[in-house]
């Protein structure tokens, strides 16, 4: 196929998603894809889906099969169904949640549809994390709060350690806890999340066979980083099912944005689409965990994992020069390079997060609790602190100083 047809194409099979989505639920997809509008519609058989459907993939050594979309719940659910309504309907039955998500109101909403549609539980795959625990009680004390908000008797895949960024935290005593709630049957697997040092973290974890799952920062930013790329071929080998999350690579616009943005939408591509497909073109990842908090985000998402054309070697090398041309603007979640230039400021790298959840995500309010959690003493010398030497050895040749204040000025 040649590329000018492939680009049509495309845009077509997008256009034709769009569609889909705005049906109402009793219609079929033969209606909305329909060639000959005036048809009547082929007989159903009862058993098929009325949508297209999410494509599945094994989720490591587990041998189960997961949505290649996973929905990232880092919002209010209780109070938008919809978006758990569509994602049935398209078969994103991957959600991924935390104790601590939009104050609770993440796993709220979630329980809220399982006791309205207690039928659906057996088709999804939910994951959630323990949230801010620091010991086994904690870990168990969020264990138990999950199951409760969520009207679930089980977690298929929980995160003892959420936000993990020292291989230390792999305790025995976790692993211990790990096969107890196993055998209690109030989960299936184990493992553990992680947005800063992430490739020592893999490196660990694919030496311990009790760790089933990782959810893990992954974009096309990771693509040229080679010890990363030796931490998820560890990973996949070891048989541990790799979920990325931040897949978006977000960070403060720059002036390459619409350079990017207009790249794609030639292809028939949003920039957001092509850094999905980037990603899940690795075949070692089982899911990309997005955050879709509405309609129009999950349809989009949708589209892009259900169009079968792959990226070219062009997308891919505009996708690489974006990563260069922007990397200052973006924390990479080497956290251990200003740990150790910083030794009495151990919170940069959580202070970028919080910025870019602010900046990028627009959740100032989620950004401002996380950085009120930084204890007080931390927080009274974030202006005062001399950020030279963490600056002179950062890979993205971050501005700290500046982001911190900007930090300080928006989250305080």
């Amino acid at each position: 196929m040649n590329e000018k047809h492939n680009k049509i194409n495309r845009r077509n099979f997008l256009k034709s998603m769009g569609a889909a989505g705005l049906v109402p639920a009793c219609a079929g997809v033969t209606d909305a894809f329909s060639a000959e509008p005036n048809k009547p519609p082929a007989p159903k058989k009862a058993e098929e889906p009325q949508f297209p459907q999410v494509p599945k993939r094994k989720l490591g050594k587990t041998n189960v099969e997961v949505s290649c979309l996973a929905l990232g719940t880092m919002f209010d659910l209780v109070a938008n169904q919809i978006v758990l309504n569509k994602c049935v309907q398209w078969g994103v039955t991957y959600w991924d949640t935390a104790a601590g998500y939009s104050g609770g109101k993440s796993e709220q909403g979630i329980g809220k549809f399982l006791e309205k549609n207690p039928q659906v539980r057996e088709q999804l795959f939910i994951v959630t994390k323990a949230s801010g625990a620091k010991t086994m009680d904690e870990v168990e004390q969020r264990l138990q709060t999950s199951l409760k908000r969520m009207n679930t008797s089980y977690i298929d895949l929980f995160y003892g350690v959420h936000i993990l960024s020292d291989p230390a935290q792999m305790t025995e005593e976790l692993r211990q806890w790990a096969e107890s709630a196993k055998k209690r049957k109030l989960i299936r697997f184990f493992g553990f999340s992680t947005h800063s040092n992430m490739a020592e973290c893999l490196l660990a974890a694919a030496k311990q066979p009790w760790i089933d799952g990782i959810l893990t920062r992954y974009s096309f930013r990771n693509l040229q980083d080679a010890k990363m790329q030796d931490a998820v071929e560890a990973c996949h080998k070891a048989g541990i099912g790799l979920t990325a999350m931040k897949t978006q690579g977000k960070q403060i616009e720059t002036a390459e944005d619409k350079k990017l943005t207009d790249h794609f939408l030639q292809q028939g591509l949003t920039e957001g689409q092509a850094k999905i497909k980037v990603v899940l073109e690795d075949k070692r990842f089982s899911s990309a965990a997005v955050r879709m908090q509405n309609v129009a985000l999950l349809t989009t998402d949708v589209a892009a994992v259900l169009d079968k054309a792959k990226l070219s070697q062009a997308d891919r090398r505009v996708l690489a020069e974006y990563a260069r041309q922007t990397c200052s603007g973006y924390c990479a979640g080497c956290a251990a390079i200003c740990d150790k230039a910083l030794p009495d400021m151990p919170y940069v790298s959580e202070i970028m997060r919080y910025l870019m959840y602010c900046n990028s995500y627009g959740e100032r309010d989620m950004a401002r609790e996380l950085f009120a959690t930084i204890p007080q003493r931390v927080r009274s010398k974030l202006l005062s602190t001399d950020y030279s030497a963490a600056e002179a050895q950062c890979p993205q040749g971050l501005a700290i100083a500046e982001l911190v204040a900007e930090a300080v000025n928006k989250l305080a």
